[in-house]
């Protein structure tokens, strides 16, 4: 099949019977009938799949970390921050997560579920919350003529409802941070499209941390005469969890008016002892509409009194009271209902909000409280519900205003594919829903570590996390760890091109923890041996799991002791600059030039015969940590490279003529190293070790070059590789690892032999990695082979938004046949990248500094 077809994109929505193309869906995005079924059913990687020679070369670590699983589940009675035996499941149901940036997030799925929850921070529910639904009512003459739950479900509970939609007359598109779901009432010549919009706006600080989402419901009826149209909104209070039962929790109704605007709805209390909450369901208040609500139904049983009362007239019954809390067992849902009058052959709109207010945070340790970013906005007093829904309601079309001038230019370029424009703006939902955190700086913080800047170090608390706060998101939802530095090395280009104050504050986190020393031993599950936590003078690999203290207690990655992860300090230079280079902020650079410098040192160690060139050993190359290196490599050779040609840049621009001049020797001889040691006349080998696999064809080769590309270096004075050498390795890479892999449909393999098999000598190398993918595609990008990079990401866009329905979950990995690994993960971020390389094209016009990266 030609990836150009589009015969998958065909396939999703090839169940549709009706002709209704919904109001104002826009051409790109996902799109997906309600009705549709994916034939591919992928498993998670389980021990299974490990091949004999690497489960005996590993049967010592699997021991090792049975005992820590057992431990941790058993005996702590937590949850493993990566759990090898209870990988998720795959569940072909997600869609746009709905919130801002960093206060929680609520998932409806594209079937209108809501269905995955991560309101404590870090921390994720997967449950489809059954009463949690839109239902339209439809009245001509003061008789009910239709009404219907707006889902395909049947199911057992809630049986006075009348469920079990055709999805074959509905269609869900998503364009994130926005989404459409359009509903052809069979028999009924009315469609309903409903509009669900995210404050998640590049530049802006307030807006995208507000933890609300709006649904705009656009009501067309196609009759030759009126009709009287209500849509209820029904809402459990909890998220599905068995904390919803604990008693204690009640709902209230409001009314708020501010500013000549009214909203009015339901507040559902959760009094958990941990981070408790308020869920709001809210509607905006128009002339020639009616908000009606009930506050307070069990969602067990029949419930058929609030279907009767929507029926009798369109209307709830609205009660003034609050409800009494619930007795432990109870459960305690609301609704809220909108009626209008839609004339006929004509449009009508009503528009509801659901926020939730969580402001105190505590992490699993509940060690200090952290108040989220909103509060900055909203207050830390839990009673900003009923505000947080009138600001969206009153202001979500200037959030469109915004979200529509940042896509336009993109959407319309006539030279980028429809393929693209979906997955560069839907694979942002990890920047919201990636477990992630923003936080207010704490007054007592201090993130230098302890050497403050007078000696070398970092101010206590720089200008910009002050200004901005703190921000963190998961490596992934299975992998439970914060800012994993080496995956953040890809997924950054989101952050530094759409919120880059977001991604210098994780660069202060990262540049304080490195001065930081803890001594404590502890057992390296990979090898068995003992080493230190944290070893000053090095880059940590995470700052923490949110089921402990993230940010007091970092690097949750018990793997290895961060002294022998040497891509990282690499990873970081690399950054420091490329930050620079996107932002001018001139403070930034200062601040993280003594950090840079101690990180290169601690590298220079490992240059053991001075040709300028560090050496791996063992499991160095850390991003690929199950594929062993011996000697120096093109992947984290080339990193060194690249960081030693960064440091010649900033010492120049920073007027450190010794140490440029140092710097500058160092990449002559390293390069003169490099060459010798690795190029094999083609491409870059894997490592130099001489094994009889050292001439794989690793997919990632040129990543290096990707990050002097991506910062407007890799010629002249700060030149690393060849023009002509990456070329080739970029050509033999796409020749290979992705044209002869799976017929070239699923990007590229991370190791591929030069006689066309994948290397398979590791559970890792013969995975396609996603984002991986996307970086290689940007690499090829900047080195003006703009059809194969666009192919190779192309790729793994059909692979996994078309045909594996991992929408709004892409993975860490996939092999070729029936395993992914890791759902819902970072490193696709990096997909930006691609589009910071189509910006530098030639010929195209230049980025504004807004464009990449001016906050």
């Amino acid at each position: 099949m030609d990836l150009n077809d589009s015969t998958s994109l065909a396939e999703l929505m090839s169940r549709y019977v009706s002709t209704e193309t919904g109001f104002g869906v826009p051409k790109d995005g996902w799109r997906i009938c309600l009705a549709h079924e994916f034939k591919e059913k992928r498993k998670p990687f389980q021990a299974r799949d490990v091949s004999l020679p690497n489960m005996i070369e590993h049967i010592s670590l699997g021991v090792r970390y049975l005992r820590w699983w057992y431990g941790k589940t058993q005996v702590e009675k937590k949850a493993p921050f990566i759990d090898m035996f209870g990988a998720l499941p795959l569940r072909q149901i997600y869609g746009a997560p709905l919130g801002g940036i960093g206060g929680g997030s609520i998932t409806r799925g594209w079937r209108g579920d809501f269905c995955r929850w991560q309101l404590n921070p870090g921390m994720y529910h997967y449950k489809s919350v059954i009463a949690n639904q839109f239902t339209v009512c439809l009245r001509r003459g003061g008789q009910t003529i239709y009404q219907q739950v707006l889902s395909m479900e049947r199911p057992p509970t809630l049986q006075g409802w009348n469920w079990g939609y055709c999805g074959e007359y509905a269609f869900y598109h998503a364009l994130y941070p926005r989404a459409w779901t359009v509903y052809h009432l069979p028999g009924q010549n009315v469609t309903l499209t409903c509009r669900q919009v995210s404050p998640v706006i590049p530049h802006d600080y307030k807006d995208s941390s507000l933890p609300v989402a709006v649904f705009v419901w656009d009501i067309e009826n196609k009759n030759d005469y009126a009709l009287d149209v209500s849509i209820m909104f029904t809402m459990v209070n909890g998220t599905g969890h068995k904390d919803d039962k604990s008693g204690g929790h009640w709902n209230e109704p409001f009314h708020l008016e501010k500013d000549g605007e009214s909203v009015s709805g339901v507040l559902l209390h959760h009094q958990t002892p941990v981070n408790p909450y308020t869920l709001c369901i809210a509607a905006r208040e128009k002339s020639g509409q009616e908000n009606s609500h009930q506050t307070a139904f069990s969602p067990k049983g029949t419930c058929s009194a609030l279907w009767s009362d929507l029926m009798t007239d369109g209307r709830l019954d609205s009660p003034k009271d609050s409800s009494p809390p619930t007795e432990k067992g109870e459960e305690v849902a609301a609704a809220l209902a909108v009626s209008c009058l839609v004339p006929a052959n004509s449009h009508n709109s009503v528009e509801f909000s659901l926020a939730w207010d969580m402001p105190k945070i505590t992490f699993g340790s509940r060690e200090r409280i952290y108040v989220r970013r909103y509060t900055r906005y909203y207050g830390t007093k839990g009673d900003a519900a009923p505000s947080l829904s009138h600001y969206a309601l009153t202001h979500y079309s200037k959030w469109e205003e915004s979200i529509d001038e940042w896509q336009r230019p993109i959407l319309q370029d006539g030279s980028l594919p429809a393929w693209y424009k979906s997955a560069l703006f839907n694979e942002l939902y990890f920047v919201v829903d990636g477990g992630t955190v923003w936080v207010e700086l704490p007054e007592d913080a201090d993130i230098s570590g302890g050497l403050r800047s007078e000696d070398g170090g970092l101010p206590a608390q720089p200008e910009v996390l002050k200004e901005y706060g703190r921000f963190a998101y998961l490596e992934g939802q299975e992998y439970r760890m914060y800012n994993t530095y080496d995956v953040h090395f890809y997924a950054s280009f989101a952050l530094i091109m759409l919120w880059p104050k977001l991604a210098l504050s994780v660069q202060y986190d990262i540049a304080g923890s490195v001065v930081q020393h803890d001594p404590t031993e502890r057992l390296n599950l990979m090898d068995g041996q003992c080493s230190p936590v944290k070893t000053r003078g090095v880059v940590p690999h995470d700052l923490g799991d949110p089921d402990d203290e993230p940010w007091v207690r970092a690097n949750a990655y018990m793997i290895h002791d961060t002294a022998d992860w040497k891509d990282l300090n690499l990873k970081f230079v690399l950054q420091v600059y490329r930050d620079y280079y996107l932002t001018q902020d001139e403070q930034y650079l200062k601040d993280m030039w003594p950090i840079c410098q101690t990180v290169m040192e601690a590298e220079l160690k490992f240059d053991k015969d001075g040709d300028g060139l560090i050496e791996n050993s063992g499991y160095a190359d850390q991003t690929y940590d199950g594929w062993k290196v011996t000697g120096p490599s093109a992947y984290c050779g080339g990193l060194w490279l690249a960081s030693v040609c960064m440091m010649c840049k900033m010492a120049r621009v920073l007027n450190c003529e010794s140490v440029y001049q140092r710097y500058t020797d160092i990449l002559e001889r390293g390069r003169a190293a490099f060459d010798k040691l690795l190029w094999n006349g083609k491409y870059y080998n894997y490592d130099s070790s001489g094994r009889s696999l050292s001439n794989s064809v690793m997919s990632d080769q040129c990543a290096g070059q990707w990050f002097l590309r991506a910062s407007g270096l890799g010629e002249d004075d700060y030149q690393a590789f060849p023009k002509e050498k990456i070329c080739s390795a970029l050509k033999s890479v796409f020749d290979l690892n992705v044209m002869s892999f799976a017929g070239g449909q699923m990007g590229a393999v991370n190791g591929m032999r030069p006689e066309g098999v994948p290397d398979r000598s590791s559970v890792q190398s013969d995975e396609v990695w996603v984002g991986v993918v996307y970086g290689l595609a940007a690499t090829m990008i900047h080195e003006g082979m703009i059809e194969e990079g666009m192919h190779t990401a192309e790729g793994c866009y059909r692979a996994v938004w078309e045909r594996m329905g991992m929408a709004f979950q892409t993975p860490e990995a996939y092999c070729e046949k029936g395993i992914y690994r890791s759902l819902a993960y970072m490193r696709p971020l990096s997909i930006w990248a691609m589009q910071l390389a189509l910006n530098n094209r030639p010929n195209h016009n230049k980025t504004t500094d807004k464009d990449v990266g001016q906050g």
